[in-house]
């Protein structure tokens, strides 16, 4: 099988940067898939990161790079607390972890 994936890829550009490559995200991907990281978050990144990036710009554009744009509405507030929450507790879980200590779960 490796040898099919590398014939194709090296006739397609006749370059052999692009076997290296292919190896390369061939690796990143079984660490991905070995750490049991989820494909789904991947992917919705790499779809809908450049349109975020785009929308980003235009705000800043508009408000003439004032960040406090983000900040004046409710709406937009509540989407970066909710994201500054979603990427604490997974550190939060971590500490935990590590101390040894466990957190009521609440009944379970």
């Amino acid at each position: 099988m490796i040898l099919f994936c590398v014939t194709g890829m090296y006739t397609v550009n006749n370059s052999v940067v692009d076997i290296w490559m292919m190896l390369l995200f061939g690796a990143i991907g079984y660490l991905l898939r070995k750490l049991d990281y989820e494909a789904a978050p991947l992917l919705l990144a790499l779809v809908l990161g450049p349109k975020l990036e785009v929308a980003f710009r235009q705000s800043l554009m508009i408000s003439h790079g004032d960040f406090r744009v983000f900040l004046d509405r409710p709406i937009s507030m509540g989407f970066l607390l909710a994201t500054l929450l979603f990427l604490l507790i997974p550190v939060f879980r971590i500490i935990v972890k590590s101390t040894g200590k466990e957190v009521a779960s609440g009944g379970r």
